[in-house]
């Protein structure tokens, strides 16, 4: 019977406010390199994490059952979406050294049960296998389902997408431009700001940071207003983005970064503009549309291989920088998607 060390991060407390490196625990435990006879486990290495900002949601203490993101158990390796190698398999549909890319822990080994919708074998190995953390995985799903399925877009409309640099918003605009869409990001540094215009194709953007009134922003960009607004940030955003939306506007619900580390949540002000501007707000999960996964992958391989679409990775080496990487998601650090490697292969 073989046994291994197994570095592990785990949440060491619950996290009020903006998280800390210190709110986690840098661990090791032992792994048998086997899997439990008469299971259908799977025991999986990591090679890449991905840091998202939805894990803050359950970094808090549990809430009722309502929660969207059950909480993380204090002590316990934390969890989210990587691409991993099969070890060993006790599961029909897995063989040894086969990929895969879902929910596993923030760990060099992790035995999981692979469920439809949690788990995906990875049949395309042109591509860099980071890919599964985002472009090819959670993000690039959400990106897709977010603006074809719930915004119904339709060529020469005008789009604007909040953290548009990030894993999903840089995927969102090159999506809007390959429609015939004029798009505008926000994001909130200058390089950041560069790479929307420079590396995505952005039709202009505006670092958010720097601008003292966000409506006159959106003013400026949107002379005639905002048809489809792909929301990241919530909060004094969303509240600008409702005054210069247009009629029949379509704001899909992504996430609202800004709001995650407060205890009491801004409140938004425009609300009345949906009654007049007959305005439809979705909020959505990606998990909803992973049933479209495979239409997904036959739309966005071609443009990949065609070099139609760029993709920037922010990549930390090594899981002991893990909590560093995901922190640093909260204060804007990231440049792109950030990938934690565990392991090249």
């Amino acid at each position: 019977m073989t046994a291994t060390n197994n570095k592990q991060v785990t949440l060491r407390d619950y996290v009020s406010g903006f998280p800390k490196e210190s709110d986690f625990d840098f661990t090791t435990s032992t792994v048998e390199l086997r899997v439990p006879e008469g299971t259908n486990s799977v025991l999986v290495k990591n090679l890449y994490l991905s840091c998202d900002p939805y894990m803050r949601t359950r970094m808090g203490k549990p809430k009722p059952s309502t929660a969207l993101a059950q909480a993380y158990a204090l002590g316990q390796p934390i969890y989210g979406y990587g691409v991993s190698r099969v070890i060993e398999s006790g599961h029909p549909d897995y063989k040894k050294d086969d990929l895969l890319w879902g929910i596993v822990g923030w760990e060099e080994y992790s035995v999981i049960t692979p469920a439809p919708h949690m788990h995906f074998k990875i049949q395309h190995t042109d591509v860099p296998l980071s890919y599964y953390t985002g472009l090819l995985g959670m993000p690039g799903m959400t990106a897709y389902a977010g603006f074809y399925e719930i915004c119904s877009p339709k060529e020469g409309e005008t789009v604007y997408v909040s953290a548009a640099s990030g894993a999903v918003g840089q995927l969102v605009g090159q999506f809007a431009k390959m429609m015939g869409c004029y798009v505008v990001g926000s994001a909130g540094s200058k390089e950041k700001v560069d790479l929307l215009k420079t590396k995505f194709g952005f039709d202009d953007a505006f670092n958010y940071k720097e601008e003292p009134d966000l409506s006159a922003a959106l003013k400026r960009c949107f002379p005639k207003g905002i048809d489809i607004y792909f929301e990241n940030v919530g909060g004094k955003m969303l509240d600008a983005v409702l005054l210069n939306m247009n009629v029949h506007g379509r704001i899909a619900v992504c996430g609202m970064i800004s709001q995650y580390n407060l205890e009491n949540q801004e409140g938004v002000h425009n609300l009345s503009n949906i009654i007049y501007k007959r305005i439809r707000i979705q909020g959505f999960a990606v998990f909803d549309f992973y049933d479209k996964y495979s239409k997904f992958l036959e739309f966005v391989l071609p443009h990949i291989k065609e070099g139609k679409i760029t993709y920037v990775e922010d990549v930390a080496d090594g899981l002991e920088k893990g909590p560093e990487a995901l922190v640093g998601l909260f204060h804007g650090k990231n440049v792109g998607k950030q990938v934690v490697v565990v392991a090249r292969e």
